[in-house]
């Protein structure tokens, strides 16, 4: 029988990010480390930054090309990563 105050270490785990509000920030790196798995070490390489706020990925592409051929893939990428998170956390990505 479960006590009032026994949590499992996940329900500990989601309630100490909630009150501490880490939820974004944890986020935000998980999708950074995400980028270079999903979209492989050469596009990695020319990203220089990227950023989440409001829900929306912010790229930094050094390649004007890349810059091009990746801003047609934006529905794309959004998915991928989303998928990979497990929710949908990237409403849409703006690529500089």
């Amino acid at each position: 029988m479960k006590k009032k105050n026994d949590n499992s270490l996940q329900e500990a785990m989601q309630d100490m990010l909630r009150e501490f509000r880490l939820k974004p920030q944890l986020d935000e790196t998980r999708v950074k480390m995400l980028w270079e798995k999903l979209m492989g070490k050469t596009i990695a390489t020319y990203t220089s930054n990227i950023s989440v706020r409001k829900n929306v990925l912010h790229l930094t592409i050094l390649s004007a090309p890349l810059k091009h051929e990746l801003s047609y893939s934006k529905d794309k990428i959004k998915s991928l990563l989303n998928e990979e998170m497990g929710e949908e956390y990237i409403k849409d990505v703006v690529i500089r």
